[in-house]
């Protein structure tokens, strides 16, 4: 159950729930929208580092908006939709009234301060449900099923797939953390949360097939890692940053009994793709801020998923396998 404290004992005897948006870019914007049309929440207000951006977004799109400052002192639970370099900082003023928190991965891309600022928010008393959207997916949820049930009897392989219809913007590229930390880590996450098993042991390798951008920046735009999972179960992953054709985002299990495939092509975007697991999602997050259930995606969870990025990041840099730490 979720800590209760007096912001949810008055939240409680309304009936409904104010929660606050920071950020209202493409996530935070739909973030806002999905919220607004929620029947247990009351009031959404959205606040951005460009106010004039939130205030021009909150008029569009029938919300409130407020200044960064001021937000966190008037609502019940707050979703951080901010650029990555934001969270810490966020996550600490949530923390410090204790409001239930929703923060877009990656919650920071230095594994050292994702980890302080995790165990930070536990120390407060604040609840943490980190955006990993694909855990609210029909098809990921069936896969979990399934081989929780034994229905594959003994797995034996896995192969996951996060392929982006088009690019990301140039600007993005430098701060994006690279394909490992920003693509492959909902792979990372989604594996161990089907299979029922960590990763343990990567080999990373990628390549520079489109714009120039990605080199510039250390970074490679189609990759693929080999992994080992802790019962020895082996799989691999690939990425890439555009394929035309469609939004390609697949997982599939073998096992000595049958086999099971979620995910492919599609048009459109992640949007297009998850919008229905992010309304899920945004769901669960709400039930989880009444205090009626635990997180579904807790911060440990992340750091686990991240800490398989950065073997990645140096298993590519090295030219050899890592063991996750």
């Amino acid at each position: 159950m979720g800590r209760w404290d007096g912001r949810r004992d008055r939240m409680s005897e309304r009936g409904a729930m104010r929660v606050g948006v920071l950020g209202v870019g493409r996530i935070g914007a739909f973030h806002a929208r999905a919220l607004s049309g929620m029947e247990a929440v009351e009031r959404v207000v959205v606040a951005d580092a460009d106010h004039g951006r939130a205030e021009a977004f909150a008029a569009r799109a029938g919300v409130e908006a407020t200044r960064l400052p001021e937000v966190f002192a008037g609502i019940d639970a707050v979703v951080i939709a901010a650029p990555t370099a934001a969270h810490v900082e966020l996550l600490r003023r949530a923390a410090d009234v204790r409001l239930p928190i929703l923060c877009e991965k990656p919650i920071a891309l230095d594994p050292t301060i994702a980890r302080e600022i995790v165990e930070y928010v536990r120390a407060r008393g604040a609840e943490l449900q980190v955006g990993f959207q694909r855990r609210f997916d029909p098809m990921y949820i069936a896969a979990r099923t399934a081989v929780r049930a034994g229905t594959l009897g003994t797995l034996t392989r896995v192969h996951a797939v996060s392929v982006d219809r088009r690019p990301p913007p140039p600007e993005f590229v430098p701060t994006s953390g690279g394909i490992y930390r920003d693509t492959h880590i909902h792979d990372f996450d989604i594996v161990p949360w089907v299979t029922g098993m960590p990763i343990v042991e990567v080999t990373a390798i990628g390549a520079n097939r489109g714009a120039a951008v990605f080199r510039e920046y250390d970074d490679v735009d189609v990759s693929a890692v080999l992994f080992r999972l802790a019962d020895g179960t082996l799989g691999t992953a690939h990425a890439g940053r555009q394929h035309e054709p469609g939004y390609d985002v697949r997982l599939e299990l073998a096992g000595t009994d049958g086999t099971h495939a979620c995910g492919g092509v599609t048009e459109g975007d992640f949007l297009t793709r998850f919008g229905d697991a992010y309304r899920a999602e945004l769901a669960a997050f709400v039930t989880m801020a009444a205090g009626e259930i635990p997180s579904p995606c807790p911060g440990p969870d992340a750091i686990a998923a991240q800490s398989v990025a950065e073997a990645c990041v140096v298993s590519r840099r090295e030219g050899r396998t890592v063991r996750v730490r």
